[in-house]
This record gives structure tokens, sequence and C-alpha cells, in this order.
């Protein structure tokens, strides 16, 4: 524990020093240098989490591929559609593995990079000498299709493709040339994503991240109202019947409905907060939230997103 300990005091500092050294430019990635966040935390998604604990044996225990006459995928690709479980499961890779986490936010470090090009060349050689620096590291480009990305709008059609094409390449393969790095990848528009991204050595295996309905909705909110119990140290949910809560109701994705937990519990808290003794969260409370995100699909197109 003390050695984890350690690594995550050195990734962090690593990782401080490479972006005030080319910043704004790497304000679109992250570094979570103990991620916490454990398979068991993320409701369902049985088979895309064998899958990736599947690649995390490229880190704990990589003789196991060679017993097989085998090796590992170079890097993985999860598609899916929005708020589907994609960046966590990223990040219980790395917790699984013992890795810091990197989280690119691909849509965001376009739109940097676009308006800051003298300094490319510096945030690809900070980039290279960061993760050689690094103790081992799971790192994630979120929103590979970064043209489709909600927050792109029209600027998208105004982008230099090309060479944005070509720094995103270059920034996978260096960190695909890194030994000690797990890569993934993510797009909710799979359709429309560039094979470059899915040739040989790059992102040679496809995961579907796609939520079985009802059953991994229901998994997900009991594990997120446990969550809630446990931080409260009290019984916060009346008799909900989980299942008559989800039935029908396709529309939100695995994030909404966590999201409408929540929003549950802090009308809950204001009521307390006004001083009225506020019953126990039960089916008509989510009733409320579910016709909330219908009348909100009426006026903004979500595709999947935060409507709260």
């Amino acid at each position: 524990m003390a050695e984890r300990r350690i690594d995550a005091e050195r990734a962090l500092n690593i990782w401080s020093s490479f972006q005030r050294g080319i910043e704004p430019l790497a304000r679109g990635a992250k570094i979570v240098p103990a991620p916490e966040v454990n398979f068991d935390d993320i409701g369902g998604l049985a088979q895309p989490k064998e899958e990736i604990l599947t690649y995390a044996y490229a880190q704990t225990s990589p003789e196991v591929y060679g017993r097989w006459g085998t090796f590992p995928p170079s890097a993985m690709l999860l598609i899916g559609r929005r708020a589907s479980g994609k960046s966590l499961l990223a990040e219980a890779l790395a917790a699984h593995t013992g890795m810091a986490f990197i989280r690119v936010d691909v849509p965001r470090m376009v739109l940097d990079v676009t308006h800051g090009p003298g300094k490319v060349g510096e945030l690809l050689q900070g980039w290279s000498a960061a993760l050689d620096e690094m103790p081992p590291v799971t790192v994630f480009f979120d929103e590979l299709e970064f043209s489709q990305a909600h927050d792109m709008g029209r600027r998208a059609a105004e982008l230099p493709m090309g060479p944005i094409m070509d720094f995103l390449i270059e920034l996978i393969d260096r960190a695909l040339a890194t030994p000690h790095c797990l890569v993934l990848g993510s797009t909710s528009h799979p359709d429309s994503l560039p094979h470059a991204f899915l040739t040989p050595g790059r992102f040679e295996r496809v995961v579907e991240v796609n939520p079985l309905f009802p059953d991994d909705v229901i998994d997900a909110l009991r594990i997120h109202a446990a969550a809630a119990e446990g931080r409260a140290a009290r019984t916060l949910f009346g008799e909900v019947d989980w299942d008559k809560i989800v039935d029908g109701t396709r529309e939100p994705s695995i994030g909404d409905w966590v999201r409408m937990l929540h929003a549950v519990l802090r009308r809950k808290a204001r009521l307390e907060a006004a001083g009225e003794d506020p019953e126990p969260v039960s089916n008509d409370d989510f009733a409320s939230e579910v016709s909330r995100l219908r009348q909100a699909h009426t006026r903004i197109h979500m595709d999947g997103g935060n409507y709260l």
C-alpha cells in the first residue's frame, strides 16, 4: 500500500510538471494518481468487464499470454452511447491494476491545440517524457470521434482535420510505445470514427458497452442507493420497487438514472433544510424525475447527456 502511495505521488508530481510546461494545451488531460473506482461499483456490464479484466493481465500477469501462445491487444476501444459507463470502466481498469489514470478529453484537447498550434511540438515532447518517467499508468482517450462531440458544435466544420488527426495519432502512438502503459479509447459515434484509429497496433480490440435493459440499470441503481445510504449512515430508501421504477423507461442512460437518483436525494435534502420531515425515497419520487426527464427531452436534444 505504501508503494502505491509513493507511485501515486510520483505520478502526480511528474504530470503537474508536464502540465505547467505547456499550459493551456494540456488542460484537456487530467490525472487521477490513485483511482478508486472498482468494477463492483459499476452496475451490470458483465461482458465489457470481462474484456477489460482480460486486458488487465497485460499489466498484472503478462506472462500468461505467452503460455497460450498469444499477446495482449495493443489497445482497446470502448464503443457505446454517452453515459453508458465507458469512462468508469477505464478508470476501474487503472484501479484494478494499481496504476495511475490519465483521461484525455479529446474534443477539449483538439480545441486547445487548434488555438495554440505553436506549442504542439512541446506538448508531444513533454507527453513522451512524462509517460517515460511515470510509474505504470492507464491512458484513456475519451471520445476519439471528436468532430461529433456535443461541445464541439459548429466549430467542427472549421477544424483543420488533417493536422489534427496527425497530432492525435502521434499522441496515441507515443502512449502505445511506452512499455508500462495500458491504452484505451472510447467513442459514442463508432460509425463515423476514422479508420486510422483502428489499424493494427492501435485500437485493435473493440468492446461494445451496451447496458442490458432493465437488469443493468437496476443493478446500477441499487449500487448507488447503497452507496448513498453508506455516506448518510442511515436508511434513505423506503420499499422501492426498482423493477417498477425502471419498467418500460428505456430513454435514460445509466448515467441519467444515477443522476435522477441524486436529484431525488437532493430534493429530500432541500425539504429537510426547509424544516420539513421528508419521507424516505419512494417510487413516486422517481416517477416525478422520469417525467421531468421526458419533458426535458421534448425541449433539448440530449442524447444521453446530463439534463439536471
